[in-house]
């Protein structure tokens, strides 16, 4: 029996069955389809996407500024950008949740629309702001603040916490005119191979060793 008798009588029923003539351009035109899918995935490392690996964030280079400054932060021990971005209520939410982002935000790098100072959208800001409660929760409930922060109620909840705490994570973000001098090793862009001195530097330095007189032990 042939496995692909269903899918041709569906493709029939709602028209989209090919002619004899046109059955090798449509066969071709979905494989190079499926291909292209497939080098798509392969260079934009999706993968990637499904782990919790911060480096993940940054195969747009555009969230360069983001990374750094979270990876010289104290966040950096105990968070990672799934942490405070994504919400963590449950398993589904999360993936749908990190899915609609990603897919808007790929959108908005590959039409080059991008600001030029990157701001979290009101849906992101009540995951950011939940997840902070969630994470600081002994600090928010703990009523032994009350009697040292001023106004400490108003404050942890007629407001959001990065209207107080302003530099955490990521500091005084910069612009994205500013991301040539933000450098850091991105592990799916650096060949296994790659050394930290240069070449011409190492055969200097081999140079200058031979160039040294020998001295002899006693």
């Amino acid at each position: 029996m042939d496995i692909l008798q269903p899918i041709k009588k569906l493709l029939i029923k709602i028209g989209l069955e090919p002619g004899r003539k046109w059955k090798k351009v449509a066969i071709v035109s979905f494989a190079a389809f499926v291909g292209l899918g497939f080098y798509i995935l392969k260079v934009s490392h999706a993968v990637s996407y499904l782990s919790d690996d911060p480096q993940a964030c940054v195969n747009c280079h555009i969230m360069m500024p983001q990374y750094v400054t979270w990876n010289h932060s104290s966040h950096r021990e105990v968070a990672t950008c799934n942490g405070c971005h994504v919400p963590h209520d449950n398993i589904f939410n999360q993936y749908f949740f990190k899915a609609k982002d990603g897919l808007y935000h790929a959108s908005v790098f590959t039409m080059r629309a991008e600001p030029q100072v990157i701001q979290a959208l009101e849906a992101s800001q009540a995951v950011i702001q939940s997840n902070c409660i969630r994470c600081h929760e002994d600090q928010v409930t703990d009523a032994k603040m009350g009697s040292f922060v001023e106004d400490h109620h108003s404050k942890r909840t007629d407001r959001t916490c990065w209207e107080c705490h302003r530099d955490v994570p990521h500091g005084r973000v910069k612009s994205l005119s500013s991301v040539g001098s933000q450098i850091e090793p991105i592990k799916v862009h650096v060949p296994e191979d790659r050394e930290i001195i240069p070449k011409w530097l190492k055969e200097s330095m081999k140079e200058e060793n031979s160039q040294k007189p020998k001295t002899i032990s006693p």
